[in-house]
């Protein structure tokens, strides 16, 4: 039995060298890996590093049934402000305190209150436009934070979008161009079973991605300096759970498809919804709710949320318990069908 064992271990190792090897003797993807999740935080943090744009957004706490109308309270038919519900206190304070709101307006019962940053001229101003605005008096609160510049914010969403890349093409297109170069044939005809080798592609895989995003990571932090007010290893551990479930994903797309063409197209059907989304470049808050339920079946949105709780809330994994279990129970599924679904040959 345990010579069985060990001969079911040796060929999961040699598999996963194997296919480590070929991705690394690949200069052109090693290289466009690494130097695209530098290129694009690099931008980002040229262009937005600079004073923020003037765009006000407001968050308010309101009955369930109370619709964020001029009705409700004259200030809320204010024209060039973002209004959007928030559904309980504490995570509305926190977002005053850093900058990510410019007022927190609590309409739940009178008396009403407000909250403003001190520190953030953009919530004076809205202010200055509630005190010119008729209607039941409001009593002010404040709250003071840094503010959170806008690349500490965008990088997990760049990063976490490179991963996806990484993961959705990575592990199904190359599976795809196996099959259909007859080379899974000649695997079949091994002793190799279809789990061990799905199990050497994401080993693989998950390896090369967690090093390329640690160093563009490490890399990228050494100048710019991100905010990280959590764990590294809380934050490791989420990179992990996310990096399985969207290799996972792939493989879905790979256990099937013969043609290359058809699986790129379906796996940028993945990946491109994920990525408008999932919260790569701008925050969901105040979104449709339609939208924000879409959004929690991708993977990419819950490794965001967490990711950036972590970083800028100094959250721990049980803050983030919704996420991690929803990337798991993802990952589960995922790995079920794809190793189910699983065939050697085009037939």
């Amino acid at each position: 039995m345990n010579g069985i064992s060990a001969l079911r271990i040796g060929r999961l190792v040699a598999m996963t060298w194997a296919r480590s090897l070929e991705f690394l003797r690949d200069r052109s993807a090693l290289g466009w890996n690494i130097a695209f999740p530098v290129l694009m935080v690099g931008g980002f943090a040229l262009i937005f590093s600079g004073p923020g744009q003037s765009l006000f957004k407001v968050a308010v706490l309101a009955q369930a049934d109370a619709p964020l109308t001029a009705e409700l309270h004259p200030f809320l038919g204010t024209a060039h402000i973002q209004f959007y519900r928030e559904p309980a206190l504490e995570p509305a304070l926190a977002k005053v305190g850093r900058h990510q709101v410019d007022l927190l307006l609590d309409l739940r019962g009178p008396p009403g209150r407000y909250w403003i940053n001190p520190q953030s001229a953009k919530g004076e101003t809205v202010e200055l436009l509630l005190k010119g605005k008729a209607g039941p008096a409001l009593e002010r609160e404040s709250i003071g934070g840094a503010p959170i510049r806008y690349v500490d914010w965008v990088v997990p969403g760049l990063l976490g979008m490179n991963m996806m890349f990484s993961c959705l093409f990575g592990i199904g297109y190359v599976i795809v161009r196996y099959r259909k170069s007859g080379y899974l044939k000649r695997l079949k005809a091994t002793p190799l079973t279809a789990l061990e080798f799905l199990t050497a592609q994401l080993i693989s895989r998950l390896a090369l991605t967690l090093i390329i995003t640690i160093a563009c990571f490490v890399g990228t932090t050494l100048f710019l300096h991100f905010r990280m007010d959590g764990s590294y290893f809380d934050l490791f551990v989420v990179t992990v759970l996310a990096a399985i479930s969207m290799i996972a994903m792939g493989l879905i797309i790979a256990s099937r498809v013969a043609s290359e063409e058809f699986a790129g197209g379906v796996l940028n059907l993945l990946s491109w919804p994920m990525m408008v989304l999932s919260g790569v470049f701008f925050s969901l808050d105040g979104a449709p709710r339609v939208v924000q339920v879409i959004a929690d079946l991708f993977p990419l949105t819950h490794l965001l949320a967490a990711a950036r709780a972590i970083m800028l809330e100094g959250a721990s994994l049980g803050d983030v318990g919704y996420n991690i279990g929803a990337l798991v129970l993802m990952s589960a599924l995922f790995l079920g069908l794809g190793t189910w679904m699983f065939r050697w040959t085009q037939d």
